[in-house]
C-alpha cells in the first residue's frame, strides 16, 4: 500500500509565498518522476512543475521564475516552493508521483491567493 500526503496549502495575499510538500509512504521500491498539477474551478487540471529522478526540472510558462520544484529522495518527498503568488495561482494543487512503476495522486491541497 502506497500513500501520498500533501501539506502546506492555505490562504495568502498576492505577492506572498507558500511551500507545498508531498510525502510518499508505504512499500516503496522506486520513485521516478514527481510532479505538481493544479486545477482551478471550471478549468482542466494542468501540469505546473516536474522533476525527474535525476533532478531535471521543467515548469509551466505561467510559473517560471516564481515556483521551484525540488525533491528529497531520503524522505520520499517532493516540494513546491511558490513565490510571488498571484490570484490566478488559486487552485487545488495535486502531487503526482511515479512509484514502483505506477502513478499515484495526492489528495490535493487548496491554495488561495487574495488580491
Amino acid at each position: 500500500q502506497v500513500q501520498l500526503v500533501e501539506s502546506g496549502g492555505g490562504l495568502v495575499q498576492a505577492g506572498g509565498s507558500l511551500r507545498l510538500s508531498c510525502a510518499a509512504s508505504g512499500s516503496i521500491f522506486s520513485i521516478n518522476a514527481m510532479r505538481w498539477y493544479r486545477q482551478a474551478p471550471g478549468k482542466q487540471r494542468e501540469l505546473v512543475a516536474a522533476i525527474s529522478s535525476g533532478g531535471s526540472t521543467n515548469y509551466a510558462d505561467s510559473v517560471k521564475g516564481r515556483f521551484t520544484i525540488s525533491r528529497d529522495n531520503a524522505k520520499n518527498t517532493v516540494y513546491l516552493q511558490m513565490n510571488s503568488l498571484k490570484p490566478e495561482d488559486t487552485a487545488v494543487y495535486y502531487c503526482n508521483v511515479v512509484l514502483n512503476g505506477w502513478g499515484y495522486w495526492g489528495q490535493g491541497t487548496q491554495v488561495t491567493v487574495s488580491s
